[in-house]
């Protein structure tokens, strides 16, 4: 038997031993088993060991662990080039530009440099069991950027009161440069100079945004918070209502002329951008012509004009809580080419031949004019299909049975079904929220959007595949591409303890039709919120690109943004290249196409996060008047510093601490998306049900918390509530970037 000494002594040779083989792997990526195998380390208990040590040496900050159990050497120089993080809460960083890796620097060696900042850092030797640390040396390159807060003015000093989590320390300004601010507004501040030998930076106020609280203020506040316009420039309005219609008989001549087909528009209940309308007659055949007429805006919009320039900066419409921010002014995007009814206006059309059973005989891709015989809202829209009793009944009906046979096909293709609610909110006049109410994809909504997915794969095939074998000419693609191979395995895993099986191998439409069915047979079950929650988190970000490699999550080989050209660029990229390759004109160029699509898929990302931001604080300003109030929910994430908890009632989002969590020490788990309890063992883990009272609501961090009431922890009055509630510490940690899974 082996003795402890002997033990001892093999376990430190296999330490050697790794030691040895890591000083020999500057650039190559390694597991347990190649190291064991180098070493000759056979035996279980032996690979154990090694498998033990890199994780602690990937613990430790020595080696870095690149993927699950896959480890390599970090390129640490003595200097290193990277992006500055900052935190307001000391724990700053820098992500090296060689290997991403993130190397921690104390305030006290920032040279004050700001978020996101270039940098070049001075790495200091290695302390074991410490993480390594770096002094700035040089601020390569400045990030242009402003900071929001509240201004706090009196006699003798002014100072910016921030709401950043980048910015520890209020900004000071010289009275001369708060254009007009006093104490209490919403400033927009750009930091000016930063002496070395001084905490605070200074600044000056670039624009007032109205009163801190005040709705307007605050909804501005949240667009310049991720860099997007909140006015839209006079110069580009008073463009843009010079133009007029411009439907001349001439005009009308070059087109074909649809004003006599049935067509209408269906939309939600405020809009008042309609860019798509649907045309539908029955042929001589039998068959039916389903028009799909889309704006034509880039009629109006000529390329490289102010107006162009500037939609091509915005590249996106955004759609906050009680608003929309246009991407076009609003005299195109609600006037001149919205497809209002009773009026003629021009639109790129792609018109089909389909069969009674939704087969596509033909299509083509042309321009039109039209004339929308009536405006529905989805409501009205459904109303139709539910009691067959309406206006325009018979085509509705018609297009809703062709829509439900396309998308069965759809599904049975390999397209993954994921039909989630979305919260909206009723607004008084103060743009203060009174109720919430959920947004639910119904029939009327399928049937838009089934026609639209039509269109846009059949333009994308139109340019994607080349007649003649010719070579494909660039073109903007949509593109989703494959799930994360680990969080789908991490996904089947948990599936199988629930009894139910995905695929995690085979062809994308074999995993998606296993999808598919675990996510049909888990609707109004307990696991519901957790597995359906994981789905989406597994699969990746749809970008626009000239580099097609198909669309995952419809199961489409060839798939565009051809549908929506008021409110989104790209598709008036893909009009411009359209109207100019079926004329027979020459490819543009690739590079400059690209550039086009990474900024468009950048901004797409910016209006994603001001949106769920904006209902975020709508979130906690209607909270805020319910403290105290105890509500039913479900752990919809976890992390190391507490649980997340979304609402059944009305699907606010607020946190539990774990300093809140006082009956044991818990640790995350990060693979089974957990706390852990050390001594008692009690577990939450995504998805669980849970009972909270609304403890605290912070409107300038958007901040919701909730308190856990179960046996031992019995309900507070709103004084206890108030009077032990803490601010929020900054939890986030600095992190590589990823890809963000939003479709």
């Amino acid at each position: 038997m082996a003795t402890k000494s002997s033990n001892k002594r093999n376990a430190e040779r296999i330490r050697l031993g790794v030691d040895t083989y890591l000083a020999a792997q500057p650039a190559n990526t390694f597991n347990y088993k190649q190291v064991s195998a180098a070493l000759g380390a056979s035996t279980p208990a032996a690979q154990k060991a090694v498998a033990l040590y890199l994780a602690e040496l990937a613990f430790d900050g020595v080696i870095l662990e690149t993927a699950p159990g896959k480890y390599k050497m970090p390129k640490r120089n003595v200097t290193a080039t990277g992006t500055f993080i900052r935190r307001s809460n000391g724990k700053n960083s820098v992500i090296t530009d060689v290997d991403g890796e993130t190397i921690f620097v104390a305030e006290r060696n920032s040279m004050h440099a700001l978020n996101g900042d270039k940098v070049e850092i001075a790495i200091a030797a290695r302390v074991k069991g410490r993480e390594p640390e770096a002094e700035v040396t040089a601020i390569i390159e400045k990030k242009d950027q402003t900071f929001i807060g509240t201004l706090k003015v009196d006699k003798h000093l002014a100072y910016l009161d921030t709401d950043s989590k980048y910015l520890a320390t209020d900004i000071f300004i010289p009275r001369n440069k708060l254009k007009g601010g006093v104490t209490g507004d919403k400033a927009i501040v750009r930091i000016t100079d930063w002496p070395d030998d001084t905490k605070n930076p200074r600044g000056e106020v670039i624009d007032i945004l109205g009163k801190t609280g005040e709705n307007n203020a605050e909804i501005h506040a949240i667009l310049a918070e991720f860099g997007l316009p909140y006015r839209y420039p006079e110069n580009v309005e008073k463009a843009a209502d010079k133009i007029g219609p411009g439907i001349t008989d001439e005009e009308v001549a070059r087109r074909i002329d649809m004003r006599g087909v049935t067509t209408f528009t269906i939309d939600p209940r405020d809009a008042k951008d309609f860019d798509d309308a649907l045309s539908i007659r029955q042929l001589p055949n039998g068959n039916y012509e389903v028009g799909v007429h889309i704006a034509d805006v880039t009629h109006y919009v000529r390329p490289d004009s102010i107006i162009d320039r500037e939609a091509r900066e915005r590249a996106t419409s955004v759609y906050l809580v009680d608003r929309v921010v246009p991407m076009l002014p609003e005299h195109l995007s609600n006037g001149i080419c919205s497809l209002r009814p009773d009026e003629d206006k021009l639109t790129f059309s792609v018109i089909f031949e389909m069969d009674n059973n939704a087969r596509v005989v033909n299509s083509k891709i042309t321009r039109t004019v039209i004339r929308s015989d009536r405006r529905f809202t989805y409501e009205e829209a459904q109303e139709i299909i539910e009691t067959g009793k309406g206006d325009f009944s018979n085509e509705i009906l018609t297009l809703d049975r062709l829509a439900k046979i396309l998308r069965k096909n759809r599904y049975e293709n390999g397209s993954v079904d994921f039909d989630r609610l979305e919260v909206r909110f009723d607004i008084d006049e103060n743009g203060h929220p009174t109720s919430v109410f959920f947004k639910e994809s119904k029939d009327a909504n399928k049937l838009i959007e089934e026609f639209m997915l039509l269109a846009n794969k059949a333009v994308a095939t139109a340019i994607g595949i080349p007649v003649k074998n010719k070579k494909a000419k660039p073109f903007v693609y949509r593109v989703h591409d494959v799930p994360d191979a680990e969080r789908l395995t991490n996904l089947a895993a948990l599936c199988r303890t629930f009894g139910y099986k995905i695929k995690t191998t085979g062809s994308a439409r074999d995993i998606n039709r296993s999808l598919n069915k675990m996510l049909g047979d888990i609707k109004g079950k307990g696991e519901e919120n957790l597995l359906a929650t994981l789905a989406i988190r597994s699969m990746a970000k749809a970008i626009y690109t000239t580099q097609n490699i198909g669309h995952y999550g419809l199961g489409f080989e060839y798939y565009t943004h051809f549908t929506s050209p008021i409110r989104r660029y790209p598709d008036m990229m893909v009009h411009r290249l359209l109207e100019r390759y079926l004329k027979g004109g020459r490819s543009v160029n690739l590079e400059k196409l690209e550039d086009e699509c990474k900024h468009s898929s950048d901004m797409e990302q910016l209006a994603a996060n001001a949106e769920r931001a904006s209902i975020k604080y709508k979130q906690v300003e209607y909270m805020a008047d319910r403290i105290g109030e105890i509500y039913t929910g479900v752990i919809s994430g976890v992390t190391e510093w507490g649980l997340y908890i979304e609402l059944d009632e009305n699907k606010c989002e607020g946190l539990v601490p774990v300093r809140d969590l006082a009956d044991d020490f818990y640790d995350f788990d990060a693979r089974n998306y957990a706390l852990v309890g050390r001594r008692k063992r009690h577990t939450y883990r995504l998805g669980d049900n849970i009972k909270v009272q609304v403890a605290r609501a912070d409107l300038q961090r958007k901040q919701l918390d909730f308190a856990l009431i179960d046996e031992k922890n019995p309900p507070k009055t709103v004084e206890q509530l108030k009077a032990s509630a803490k601010p929020r510490p900054d939890f986030e940690k600095p992190r590589k970037k990823k890809k963000s899974r939003r479709r």
